[in-house]
Order: C-alpha cells, then sequence, then structure tokens
C-alpha cells in the first residue's frame, strides 16, 4: 500500500467521527506494512479533552506492540496534529507522520521524524469544512 491508500483509511476513520458529531479527524498506525491501530476523536463521547484520533491510535498501537516505543511506525491523519498529538508523536518515537490536511503554523520545527503533508488534502478538507457548517 502507499500514502494514499494509507490515507483512505484514516478517512474511514474520520467519517465515523463525523457520523457520531465528532470533528472527523482519523489516524491509524502503520508498521511494516501492516495497520496496527485505528482511531477517530472521541472527545464529545468519551467527555476527554485527550481523546484525539492520534492519542486513541497510538495508544492501541502501543498496546499491540507491547512497547510505548514505536520506532518504524507512521502514523496517518487527516489532519496537522495539535501540540499535544504531535508530543505524544514525538514521544513514543514514531518515525513517520502523514497528514492530510495543514493548520497554520508548525509547532515542532526541527523534529526528529520525517512529515508529508498534504496526502488527501482535498477530501479530508471537505470533511472537515462539511461538519463544521452543519454545526453552524
Amino acid at each position: 500500500m502507499d500514502d494514499v491508500e494509507y490515507m483512505d483509511i484514516a478517512l474511514e476513520q474520520a467519517k465515523i467521527a463525523y457520523a457520531l458529531n465528532e470533528v472527523p479527524v482519523g489516524a491509524i498506525v502503520v508498521k511494516d506494512g501492516i495497520v496496527i491501530s485505528k482511531a477517530y476523536n472521541r472527545r464529545e463521547n468519551d467527555k476527554n479533552v485527550t481523546r484525539h484520533a492520534e492519542i486513541i491510535a497510538i495508544e492501541e498501537a502501543c498496546r499491540k506492540l507491547d512497547s510505548w516505543r514505536l520506532d518504524g511506525c507512521c502514523i496517518y491523519t487527516t489532519f496537522e496534529p495539535c501540540m499535544m498529538c504531535m508530543g505524544a508523536i514525538m514521544e513514543s518515537r514514531i518515525s513517520r507522520l502523514v497528514y492530510g490536511v495543514k493548520k497554520v503554523g508548525n509547532y515542532f520545527p526541527g523534529n526528529n521524524f520525517e512529515v508529508v503533508n498534504g496526502i488527501k488534502k482535498d477530501e479530508c478538507l471537505e470533511l472537515l469544512q462539511v461538519f463544521f457548517e452543519n454545526r453552524r
């Protein structure tokens, strides 16, 4: 699989979040070509500010790999991670980050992992826009 195909899986997760009236962000963690975790935002439903898709995906990946070190893993997320999620990505030693929509600004210039953005950008952005338009 390639970045586009993995981002399609993350987008499926974002659509689940959308259906649950959550901000539509999805994330997956991949290691050696295998999707080891999938997640979507659950902040509203869980009533917990830390239940972002990236955090949940990292937690599940750690459980499955029985380690907090996610060296060699790639995380795909439909929206550029917030500071909390970027911190978790960095602390977990994820090797690669791929996301769809870029926010304004860069939280951590000079990070120690590869960052790729813009994968499936239009689809990721459209889902976010429709969600927020419907909330207004």
